[in-house]
């Protein structure tokens, strides 16, 4: 049998936001260090990075990936 993918469905804008919700900026930056989540962090901007970027963008999937076993599942949005 088949071990579903823990990304599967879910956007990076959703990866990231749930990361900064939990973690927040300051203690994202310390966990993956990239100037966009230590010097006047955005959603926005880290995202463009996160796009043309794998090796960062892996960083912040792995992160999330375990970091998210833990947590419940997100609400359904409406």
């Amino acid at each position: 049998m088949k071990v579903p993918d823990p990304l599967h469905g879910v956007t990076l804008e959703t990866v990231l936001t749930r990361l900064v919700e939990h973690y927040g900026w300051e203690q994202l930056g310390r966990a993956i260090d990239i100037r966009c989540f230590n010097f006047d962090p955005s959603v926005k901007s880290s995202l463009t990075f996160l796009r043309k970027t794998p090796w960062a963008r892996k960083k912040v999937e792995d992160l999330y990936v375990g970091a998210a076993a833990k947590w419940p599942p997100p609400e359904p949005a409406l």
